[in-house]
């Protein structure tokens, strides 16, 4: 799994903050009170996160209507795994994660693991969408 690109992620947040389906139209009216944006652009970029498995698509008349197909705390965790993953020595790489945290963040952590039930009573973990071909 790789990071959003830049326009990847501003179209994943706006439709992570709205909670709901959109067309496209909506979203290029939107990115359009900050930057100058082609429809055509923001069509392509959400047909290729549908393509990637990120976004679910709905037929509206003649349009789509996407949606995330998981949540932007899901992904985010992916992304921490992913790295996580790059690095042999897991208990390391935890122990300096966990003293860049800030306090507010490490007690987050600390409410997050006594929450979480023992490894052997967890279920698997679910993926985050790859790209075609790509190992989940």
């Amino acid at each position: 799994m790789r990071q959003f690109g830049e326009l990847e992620a501003v179209i994943m947040d706006r439709l992570w903050e709205w909670g709901r389906p959109a067309l496209v139209r909506e979203v290029v009216d939107d990115l359009s009170r900050d930057r100058s944006i082609a429809y055509t652009t923001v069509m392509t970029v959400m047909e290729n996160l549908h393509r990637k498995g990120w976004l679910r698509r709905q037929r509206d008349g003649r349009a789509w209507r996407y949606e995330p197909t998981g949540s932007r705390s899901g992904y985010t965790a992916a992304l921490m795994s992913e790295a996580l993953a790059t690095n042999p020595d897991r208990r390391t790489a935890l122990a300096h994660f966990v003293l860049q945290m800030s306090p507010h963040d490490a007690a987050l952590l600390r409410e997050a693991l006594e929450g979480t039930p023992p490894p052997s009573a967890q279920a698997p973990s679910a993926q985050a969408p790859s790209a075609e071909g790509e190992e989940r």
